[in-house]
C-alpha cells in the first residue's frame, strides 16, 4: 500500500518535473490510500491556485483509491505520532495513516525525508 501526500498530488496535477515519479503510484488505485486530510489540502490548494474545476477533478481522482477517514483511533495514533516524531498535526495524521495501514509514504515534503517507510523525492 502507498500513500501519496498532498505535495505529490499537486506535483502530478500541475505536471511538474516530478510528475512522472508520482504517476506510478497515483495510477494504481488498488494499492493507493488517501486520507480525507489529503483530499482537504489538495482541494483547498488547487481551488486557490488553479481553479474550482481542477480541484474537483483531483478529488474525483482521489476517490478511485481507498479513502481513509479520520476516526478516533487514527486521531489518537496521530497524537502519539506527533509526539514521537515531532510532527505538526497535519503531517502527524498523514504519517499515522501510513503506520496504521502499513503503507509507504510517497512525498517531497522534507518533514518526512528521514522517517521509516518513506520514499522521498527531492524537489
Amino acid at each position: 500500500m502507498f500513500l501519496v501526500d498532498t505535495c505529490g498530488w499537486i506535483e502530478w496535477m500541475i505536471d511538474s518535473p516530478l510528475a512522472k515519479s508520482y504517476s506510478r503510484y497515483l495510477t494504481s488505485p488498488d494499492t493507493l490510500i488517501v486520507p480525507t486530510l489529503v483530499q482537504h489540502e489538495l482541494y483547498k490548494w488547487l481551488y486557490r491556485e488553479i481553479d474550482p474545476p481542477t480541484a474537483l477533478t483531483a478529488i474525483a481522482a482521489t476517490q478511485t483509491a481507498i479513502v481513509i477517514p479520520l476516526d478516533t483511533s487514527l486521531a489518537l495514533l496521530a497524537a502519539d505520532t506527533a509526539r514521537e516524531f515531532k510532527l505538526a498535526m497535519a503531517d502527524a495524521i498523514i504519517y499515522a495513516t501510513v503506520r496504521q495501514h502499513r503503507a509507504t509514504l510517497i512525498t517531497s515534503d522534507i518533514h518526512f525525508a528521514d522517517l521509516p517507510h518513506v520514499k522521498y523525492f527531492l524537489k
